[in-house]
């Protein structure tokens, strides 16, 4: 089962373990997020997963392809959007697609009419200076989107956002993964935001780094504000709070 999983991963450095015995999925549609203390090895699983790293032992399979230790296939956005200074965000977006071989017009020509429904029309021209920093994610992540395969990892990439700005890209994210038929794992640190955001959620923790939990958000979406003062959210807070606490 899954439209992107993971079976039996696991990754050393020298003796240190970081992961170990990792598996998990994502079905098409579905955003789910790994939440965890730093240093339960997220990322070290999302380099795994991208393809960046490969796993001492396991597989990585993308409809029923093993995709362990092939990067390219599986979009990877950090926390930064590391959009580049001196490119207008139009070259920043279709800058991946140069890179993998595509000529520049014909990655622009791809790139643009994208960018309204990613809410970023007219900003072709613009420089990311010039844009706020909800805006640099949606470009980064129009970015993301165009080098993915149908699924994206993002690593934490709205904890440098206002409140106010996070939840308004929240809801944009969810309406946009529908629209475009994305598949998405998310890496946050934050309860609250896994809460509200996802399909399920997967506790990572100890060191190594195991799952130790999964729990399913079998609430509609978008879930607004109003949803984190439910007993229901609560509960769920509750839940992840202990699991952290007893495997940490």
């Amino acid at each position: 089962m899954g439209f992107l999983k993971t079976e039996e991963i696991s990754k050393s450095f020298g003796e240190k373990k970081i992961i170990e015995n990792i598996s998990i999925h994502l079905d098409e549609g579905e955003l789910v997020s790994l939440l965890g203390v730093s240093g339960s090895g997220k990322t070290t699983l999302f380099n795994c997963i991208s393809g960046l790293y490969k796993p001492d032992s396991g597989r990585v399979l993308l409809n029923g392809e093993d995709m362990t230790g092939k990067p390219g296939k599986i979009s990877y956005m950090l926390q930064k959007d590391l959009l580049l200074p001196y490119y207008t965000v139009l070259d920043n977006v279709a800058l991946p697609l140069v890179i993998k071989g595509m000529k520049k017009k014909q990655a622009r020509e791809k790139a643009q009419p994208l960018f309204a429904e990613f809410g970023l029309n007219g900003t072709e021209n613009h420089y990311p200076a010039e844009l706020s920093g909800g805006m640099r994610q949606r470009a980064a992540l129009l970015r993301t989107y165009l080098t993915s395969d149908g699924v994206a990892l993002l690593d934490e990439p709205f904890s440098a956002l206002d409140t106010i700005t996070k939840s308004a890209i929240h809801e944009w994210y969810l309406d946009i993964m529908q629209k475009i038929r994305l598949s998405t794992l998310f890496i946050t640190h934050d309860i609250d935001e896994a809460i509200l955001i996802s399909d399920r959620i997967y506790i990572l923790s100890g060191a190594p780094g195991v799952i130790s939990d999964e729990i399913t958000i079998d609430e509609k979406k978008p879930r607004t504000n109003d949803f984190t003062l439910t007993p229901e959210f609560i509960a769920f807070k509750k839940r992840i709070i202990e699991s952290l606490r007893l495997h940490n």
